[in-house]
């Protein structure tokens, strides 16, 4: 992999959306049909990156902060203010065509797949979009299917298929061209545990195996965990923070939360650095500050203690931990 080659760059890309304001009761409806008052909201303020081939990037913040919309500027569904922006060497407002046959995009709200319809039948729509050669695609699709474990239902209704059955497909939609960036937007909302873990490990693949360059959002520290080797973080529309996972966590990560279920009534647990935040007779969860407390002299102690059922480990929301990044830069 090139780690030089940078195959997307934005310099100084701003945007801002103007919304309607709405004024309560008959004669703010009035108001707003005949005189409608305007505000304007900055999604993006001038913000600046580059990313390299080859590299798997979260791009994460609160919702409202700008993530979707330079997204989609990226893929050329949106227009700057101002700013420019290039994806492999192409200006996603002025060479959309191009530019549609090197990226694939997933969001995760918006399905591409046709509800009613099968989706071989989509896989071969795009395949006549993207205009590829029938040979090429028939084994290109042969290889996805096979990686992504779709062959037992791609001839079923979209309708008919659990969500991460169709979020398999989604990925194989996206892929049928044999893109060189992936935009993914919020593409585990809504799966359950395993089926996460199963698409994140494919993402890592895809990355590894094609050397696909990947930018991801999401709320989900686990997404971010287990997919990015860096972290940029918008708030408000600017970039708070890029840096490496590995630098995100040691910096800025301090707490876990625990949750214990046991057999037994839960003892008392003697120590300041413990923050409860939910206990009834058998089960506890609480939060623990790792700068002053170790994780595993917690857990060693947690069952000496008790007849453990069972015990999870979680990061706390990533929220937080923008907020904290946030109050940083304004310290600073």
């Amino acid at each position: 992999m090139n780690k030089e080659k940078i195959v997307i760059s934005i310099n100084d890309l701003n945007k801002t959306f103007k919304t309607k304001v709405s004024e309560p009761g008959l004669r703010g409806g009035l108001k707003n049909i005949f005189n409608p008052k305007y505000k304007l909201i900055k999604a993006v303020n001038n913000i600046s990156f580059d990313v390299r081939e080859g590299e798997l990037v979260s791009f994460i913040g609160p919702n409202g902060a700008g993530k979707s919309t330079t997204l989609k500027m990226l893929s050329g569904i949106l227009h700057p203010d101002s700013g420019t922006i290039k994806v492999n060497n192409l200006n996603p407002q002025k060479e959309p065509q191009k530019l549609s046959y090197k990226i694939g995009t997933i969001f995760g709200q918006k399905p591409q797949l046709w509800f009613h319809l099968p989706p071989i039948d989509s896989f071969n729509l795009f395949s006549k979009i993207y205009d590829l050669d029938q040979k090429e695609f028939k084994k290109r699709l042969e290889y996805l299917i096979d990686r992504f474990e779709i062959g037992e239902y791609i001839n079923q209704p979209v309708r008919k298929l659990s969500l991460g059955q169709r979020m398999r497909c989604e990925f194989v939609l996206s892929l049928i061209h044999n893109p060189k960036i992936l935009f993914l937007d919020e593409p585990t909302i809504g799966m359950d545990i395993i089926v996460k873990k199963n698409i994140r490990e494919l993402i890592k693949k895809i990355n590894d195996e094609e050397k696909v360059t990947v930018i991801l959002t999401s709320h989900d520290m686990g997404d971010i965990e287990s997919i990015a080797d860096r972290v940029i973080v918008i708030n408000h529309g600017t970039i708070v923070y890029d840096d490496s996972f590995d630098n995100l966590k040691k910096n800025y990560v301090k707490k876990k939360i625990i949750k214990m279920v046991t057999e037994n009534e839960i003892k008392k647990i003697n120590t300041k650095e413990i923050k409860i935040i939910e206990k009834t007779k058998y089960s506890i969860e609480f939060e623990i500050n790792t700068k002053k407390l170790s994780i595993h002299t917690v857990i060693d102690y947690l069952v000496k203690e008790n007849k453990v059922k069972d015990i999870s480990i979680k990061e706390p929301p990533i929220e937080e931990i923008i907020e904290e990044i946030y109050r940083r830069e304004e310290i600073q």
